[in-house]
């Protein structure tokens, strides 16, 4: 009788529209979230350059639609502080937002697929995976080709893949850089000794790029370094000692997504020492071969002042490539806190040979592209102008607390605010934090909590994280915050990464929450 009722209401909301009252049934469910195909976001920063520019208009930032947890034993420190950092959510064509989250405080994680439009669970796989050794949490970051095929990380060195990720069911397995019959044969080895250190990187033919720590002996004699895995499972791999040319550096830097050339050609791959504290850890940037791993070019990374940059593991900086090829990438400063704990963002043509310009800030940032359209009041010769945190920690130096977002110039200087005799990026557009630091004198405030942000320039607007609870939409053209969403009261923030869905909700990290913010 009662699927009778069902089939009647149905029939009468069909020919002329019912009200859910007067016989007792009940109204009838909402529709489901409109179709859509649009613009994917595959990578950490979007593309395989790091760029994190969007390709659809955001939609306005006016309600939480849904959230769903990324982690659920967050490993919170005292004052429910967060040293975490949380892997982006990547999005397919078709609207299934691919969510890492962690099980435990330590170690486990899965791969959750919700549906964009209502944040519907549709599918999950579990991961053996395991992290590093690590001070604070390194992320656990996927990635999605153009055929949607998503990767993710396992132990030993292993990447899964899932095909279909649009479908409530696909084909699921994995593939192993150093060859999968070595794998097979000593198992147990493989996943106690190698790890996935780095985000995935995938490029648009559909490769697969990270780095990897080796931590005892291998049957297959690896040693850290970087890999390769083809479309076909086919791997590649060279250690970082052999790569860079310089024994003393040992890996490829923790949290450091691989970036890619605009033609595919070329890898860039951040690579550090290993050190005990309290020494700090070098490194060196590094052109390879996308196809072979084979070195181009090598690069030490030292600050404008000519001394070594610090290449620190609790850091989420990765290579960015522009839109003229020049490749971008934060250190601290080796000496902090000279520069304010600001350290900074450090620019090379593509062949890693000519050193140019740098920016005055660029610890645990990569940094996005803006079209020079974006700010009509801008005038210099670039083409486009660089996105960056321009955090200035209250009580680190001469630190103010005055925590900005700036849009930077990378063709045109002026002298840095801290080390006046240093030429950096000038200052285009600055937007500093709009909520007072409580406790601290007047003009600290809050600061800009993100690790890459999101970029639309078809609004004309930075989607950007902050400290404070909320996520902001900075309006370039007038240079102010036009819109907001409140998460909380501001707490329990880390350094996150801000993505754009297919339908142009926006999507942001709080309290080991994600969520997906639009009308």
């Amino acid at each position: 009788m009662a699927l009778v009722r069902r089939l009647l209401l149905a029939l009468c909301i069909a020919l002329a529209g019912c009200g859910g009252g007067g016989d007792g049934g009940s109204a009838p469910e909402p529709p489901p979230p409109p179709e859509v195909n649009g613009p994917a976001w595959p990578n950490f920063g979007r593309d395989a350059q790091h760029a994190a520019q969007g390709a659809v208009a955001t939609q306005p930032l006016s309600r939480i639609v849904w959230q769903a947890p990324v982690d659920l034993v967050p490993p919170y420190l005292a004052g429910n502080v967060l040293h975490i950092h949380y892997g982006s959510p990547v999005i397919s064509a078709r609207n299934t937002v691919l969510v890492p989250v962690k099980l435990n405080r330590d170690r486990s994680f899965r791969l959750e697929a919700r549906a964009g439009g209502n944040g519907a669970l549709l599918w999950t796989e579990p991961t053996d995976y395991v992290l590093p050794v690590h001070d604070w949490v390194p992320s656990y970051n996927v990635a999605l080709t153009s055929n949607d095929r998503v990767y993710f990380p396992g132990a030993g060195g292993k990447v899964y893949f899932r095909d279909n990720v649009d479908a409530a069911t696909g084909p699921v397995g994995f593939a192993v850089f150093y060859g999968r019959e070595a794998y097979d044969a000593a198992r147990t080895t493989y996943d106690n000794t190698v790890i996935v250190n780095t985000p995935l990187t995938v490029d648009a033919d559909g490769n697969v790029f990270f780095g990897f720590i080796v931590a005892g002996p291998t049957p297959a004699g690896l040693a850290s370094g970087i890999a390769r895995i083809a479309p076909d499972g086919t791997g590649t791999w060279v250690g970082a000692r052999a790569a860079s040319g310089n024994p003393a550096m040992t890996k490829v830097a923790t949290n450091s997504a691989p970036s890619v050339s605009r033609d595919r050609s070329v890898l860039y791959v951040a690579v550090n020492t290993t050190v005990a504290p309290p020494a700090r850890a070098t490194g060196m940037l590094l052109a390879l071969d996308a196809r072979t791993l084979a070195t181009r070019a090598a690069v030490d990374l030292r600050d404008p002042t000519g001394a070594p940059g610090w290449v620190n593991d609790n850091s989420s900086a990765s290579p960015s490539v522009a839109p003229d090829g020049d490749v971008y990438f934060g250190v601290l400063e080796s000496n902090a806190p000279a520069h304010n704990f600001r350290g900074w963002l450090l620019h090379y043509d593509a062949t890693l040979t000519q050193a140019k310009l740098s920016g005055s800030f660029g610890w645990d940032q990569t940094v996005s592209f803006a079209p020079a359209a974006m700010v009509p009041q801008y005038v210099g010769p670039s083409s486009y102008l660089v996105v960056s945190k321009y955090n200035n920690y209250f009580g680190v130096g001469t630190g103010n607390g005055r925590n900005a977002m700036a849009i930077l110039d990378p063709a045109q200087g002026q002298a840095d605010f801290v080390a006046p005799g240093v030429l950096v990026m000038r200052e285009v557009l600055t937007m500093l934090g709009p909520t007072p630091q409580a406790g601290l004198p007047a003009g600290a405030v809050r600061e800009w909590c993100v690790n890459t942000t999101a970029v639309d320039p078809l609004t004309g607007s930075i989607l950007v994280n902050s400290e404070d609870g909320h996520l902001y939409r900075w309006h370039l053209p007038t240079n102010s915050l036009t819109q907001n969403v409140r998460f909380n009261n501001g707490y329990a923030e880390s350094y996150t990464p801000t993505a754009i869905g297919p339908d142009g909700k926006v999507y942001a990290i709080n309290n080991a929450t994600l969520f997906a913010v639009g009308q």
